[in-house]
């Protein structure tokens, strides 16, 4: 293939003799006649070739490339699949030629037009375990290399010369189809000008410039690699790599991707040319390495995808067996973080967060995530972050990040500037690196509103819409989203209601279960918990794998999730769906039987995303178990693990549950008795609190309700005792 590492396939030595030039012309012939073997007659069975059929159908529907896979050459000759493992800039041109003779033999006749046979890239694809970017060293250098991990940004197709003409400004004298070195090497333009003639003035230095119209050129695109989060050793930062892909191979990728790369291992140079085009004499043997993309396997598999976990045939002979045991839901939760006490219900919702529902695209195109969302909310100490960095670890695809430290562009995707081609470029951030995991956000409510606004589509759409610098397109972020988040006073405060929580409604919405976790005081509970804290410490040194009975070990628990993931996707049975229509009208109208025998209602905020929540909760549920249906029994589950996590969390604080107050007009009342108490009083009078209650006890107001008021002023602050029956008043 022209352009394609020409140079090593041309060669001359003026030192050498004409014999030396013969036979390294005839080794060459030979191995390109060897590569033209293996593609007409490698053959799987009898009469399956492999190559020379694909071959034919790609050029027909003018696709010319073809991937080839490396155990298959090694198989047919593995002395050449050495030399091409070895040396692939020398032997890549010579299987491209190969590849171009034998598409013209089986392609022929062709339609009158197109008489010139196409140039076919060879695409090369491999089985052998890959190796990581830390790995690479400088006795890699022009080798082939297969390396894993995910794409973080691409720039747009850029043209590149592969073969030049370039004409002298003196004698107007052209050079044609000189050759350009491939991958981010450039052309250096001779000094001189050879074709001086006599008579004529001399040319002067540096005569030459490229003529655009005679150059051929082909697509390339410049990729950025990032080691994957799950390869980075802990204290370290992410190393990257810069790809370079040409031909077929650009617009393969966008940024999010988990691909496995394989390429030449090559370098460039680390400086850039003044602007007056002298060289460089700085740093002169400095190359900075990059990689040439050879051939790309992208993970497709979207969010059931296995993230590199390679199960044996006997793990999932195990894992069938797993799912089979009745209690397999209580197991998982109570092997999700075993070493904090209690939380058994957080538990259960995490292991639905984990394997989530089924995500479903619908007929006119539009899609429902599958993906569930939690939220923690509550007091600090709870053990809400060590949750959340377990969730990390144990599920397949996990990033963590804290809420503080991170922006509307690190998360979803930001568009920058490339320093060596000053083009923008587009760089995916947390929630598109997370695509098919989870993202855990730390200090939820440390970010600020705009951050938070920008993850609005994420969570629902599970897409991210980058519309800047003239760049306009759209990610992937389909992940389940576990946030961590204290409330606005730093602990609960149940005489505060709603004003414990500053997130907005679109937010919360979003989330399908969100959990208000109290550090309450209770003797029996803190002396079995300071036991289990004990516990913990004094074992701390005695590191055993075997987990606890009823128990399921970390990297056990890893693959499960893995293997459940990749195949179950199951579906509401029709009983289940009944039931689950039946409970979603009456906590939609609020049609209880106490309701209805006292005429009160009570409002209850669900809609139709809460009831979507319930749907992609049951599905997790059977989709622990390996079950293709959901049944009703775990729609009952999932209706129970709503009712004590987000509807309790909507009522909670809120004077509606306090000794007895649970209508609107008890309500309604405790609001008029607060509000006149702050227009009677001036900030720092003091009056007698007897005085108070006989002055509304005056007005028709409950004895009850007037201390109950008083009683949540006190811990609000509001109200501050100074004498056994006095207290000031201030207002804040």
């Amino acid at each position: 293939m022209s352009g394609f590492d020409e140079q090593g396939v041309f060669f001359s030595d003026n030192l050498g003799s004409e014999t030396q030039q013969e036979d390294g012309s005839i080794n060459r012939q030979q191995i390109k006649n060897r590569f033209r073997e293996f593609i007409r007659q490698f053959h799987e069975g009898n009469f399956s070739y492999r190559y020379r059929d694909e071959l034919k159908r790609h050029y027909n529907l003018r696709q010319f490339f073809l991937n080839v896979q490396l155990e298959d050459l090694a198989s047919f000759d593995e002395a050449l699949a050495e030399k091409l493992r070895s040396s692939p800039a020398e032997h890549l041109p010579l299987f491209e030629e190969a590849a171009k003779e034998v598409a013209d033999e089986v392609t022929k006749p062709r339609p009158e037009g197109e008489e010139d046979v196409q140039d076919i890239q060879v695409c090369l694809l491999s089985e052998a375990n890959p190796s990581s970017i830390r790995d690479l060293k400088s006795e890699q250098m022009s080798r082939l290399v297969k390396i894993p991990g995910i794409v973080i940004a691409a720039s747009a197709i850029r043209a590149k010369a592969t073969r030049i003409s370039i004409q002298c400004r003196g004698c107007q004298n052209f050079m044609n189809n000189l050759p350009v070195k491939p991958g981010l090497e450039g052309y250096q333009l001779p000094r001189k000008c050879p074709a001086e003639q006599a008579g004529r003035p001399k040319c002067p230095i540096d005569p030459f410039f490229i003529v655009p119209d005679k150059c051929k050129c082909v697509d390339f695109q410049v990729l950025k690699l990032q080691e994957s989060p799950e390869a980075v050793p802990n204290g370290e930062l992410p190393r990257h790599l810069q790809l370079y892909c040409d031909r077929y191979l650009c617009e393969r990728v966008v940024p999010g991707n988990r691909v496995t790369i394989m390429g030449i291992y090559s370098i460039k140079k680390a400086g850039r040319s003044s602007k007056n085009n002298t060289r460089d004499k700085v740093n002169v043997g400095i190359r900075q390495p990059y990689l040439r993309v050879v051939g790309i396997e992208v993970d497709t598999q979207g969010p059931g995808r296995s993230s590199g976990v390679v199960l044996t045939t006997a793990e999932e002979e195990e894992f069938t067996h797993l799912a089979n045991n009745p209690n397999i839901y209580d197991m998982l939760a109570r092997s999700i973080a075993p070493s904090i006490f209690g939380s058994l219900d957080i538990k259960r919702a995490i292991a639905c967060l984990l394997f989530g529902g089924s995500r479903k695209r619908l007929p006119d195109g539009l899609t429902r995530r599958g993906d569930v969302n939690l939220l923690l909310l509550g007091d600090p100490g709870t053990a809400k972050s060590q949750l959340l960095k377990f969730v990390e670890n144990c599920s397949p695809i996990g990033v963590y990040t804290s809420g503080k430290g991170s922006s509307a562009a690190g998360l979803t995707a930001s568009v920058i500037r490339d320093p060596a081609s000053r083009n923008f470029v587009m760089e995916g951030g947390a929630m598109v690196l997370a695509d098919g995991g989870v993202v855990c956000i730390d200090e939820f409510d440390k970010m600020r509103q705009d951050d938070r606004v920008a993850i609005h589509e994420a969570m629902e759409q599970q897409t991210i819409s980058i519309a800047k610098a003239g760049i306009t397109t759209t990610l992937n972020s389909r992940c389940s989203v576990l946030a961590a988040a204290n409330s606005v006073f730093g602990r609960w405060d149940d005489s505060k209601g709603e004003e414990n929580i500053d997130f907005m409604p679109t937010i919360l919405s979003r989330f399908d279960m969100i959990f208000i976790i109290k550090d309450e005081h209770d003797e029996a509970k803190d002396t079995t918990l300071a036991k289990h804290v004990m516990n913990i410490h004094m074992n701390a040194l005695q590191t055993t794998e075997e987990p606890n009975e009823g128990e399921i070990s970390l990297s056990t628990l890893k693959k499960y999730i893995s293997f459940i993931r990749s195949r179950c996707g199951p579906r509401l049975s029709e009983a289940a769906a009944e039931k689950l229509k039946n409970r979603y009208v009456l906590m939609r109208n609020g049609a209880t039987e106490h309701e209805r025998e006292t005429g009160k209602r009570t409002s209850i905020p669900i809609t139709v995303r809460q009831l979507e929540a319930i749907i992609r909760i049951s599905e997790s549920i059977a989709k622990m178990r390996l079950s293709p249906f959901a049944s009703e029994v775990d729609v009952e589950e999932a209706l129970r693990l709503f009712q004590v996590s987000t509807l309790d969390a909507a009522m909670s604080g809120s004077l509606a549950g306090a000794e007895g107050f649970t209508t609107e007009e008890d309500q309604e009342m405790l609001s008029r008795i607060e509000k006149q108490i702050k227009r009677r009083f001036v900030i720092g009078a003091q009056v007698s609190e007897h005085a108070i209650v006989q002055d509304f006890v005056k007005q028709k107001y409950p004895e009850r309700a007037i201390y109950k008021v008083i009683h949540f002023m006190l811990r609000r602050g509001e109200v501050q005792h100074r004498l056994q029956r006095k207290m000031l008043y201030r207002i804040k």
